[in-house]
């Protein structure tokens, strides 16, 4: 009995691991230096189906006017340190600038060779599916932060790493799987 326990667990993870994944990511925004007022949330969402990077994010009391924003990837130490930019050269298409308080929204197409700095794409290995790859690994590991820059503060006002959320689903597999293990191994006493 506890062998076809443990196949059936097999087949599920085997089964839910072969399909198209969406890894989510939450940030909370504060401040990256002394005197910065910032703060805010965001949600980016990672589909390696669709080699998609989708970016939702508000902020408030900046204590200067939006400059750029984009995604660092990937520091030495995970959730610590400064890196250069990996995500859009410059800053995240459409953008605001010029306001202390706001949101935004856009889906990045990974695909694309322009998605990426030069540098992390030379970095990464050359091509887009290396730096997508680059990026996730980076993102999964904590070594990516999304930034927000402003006029008072225009190496970074608030910023974030990426924090994986984990998957609903993942917690229920392995509880269930406990049950049924205990419940096999009082079967077979």
């Amino acid at each position: 009995m506890v062998k076809q326990v443990l196949v059936a667990i097999a087949l599920l993870g085997l089964a839910s691991s072969a399909s198209a994944m969406s890894t989510t990511y939450n940030v909370v925004l504060g401040p990256e230096v002394v005197g910065a007022t910032g703060s805010g949330t965001g949600t980016i969402v990672y589909d390696d189906e669709l080699h998609s990077l989708s970016i939702d994010t508000s902020w408030s009391g900046l204590s200067g006017t939006t400059t750029v924003a984009h995604i660092h990837c990937c520091v030495a130490t995970p959730g610590a340190g400064t890196v250069g930019v990996a995500v859009t050269p410059n800053t995240l298409p459409g953008f605001p600038t010029g306001v202390t308080s706001g949101s935004y929204s856009i889906v990045l197409d990974l695909t694309l060779a322009a998605t990426y700095t030069s540098a992390f794409l030379t970095g990464a290995g050359g091509t887009p599916a290396l730096a997508e790859a680059a990026l996730f690994a980076g993102m999964n590991s904590g070594l990516a932060y999304l930034n927000i820059h402003s006029t008072t503060f225009p190496g970074g006002e608030i910023r974030d790493f990426l924090s994986v959320v984990p998957e609903p689903g993942v917690g229920l597999l392995v509880v269930a799987a406990s049950a049924l293990l205990h419940l096999a191994r009082r079967r077979e006493a």
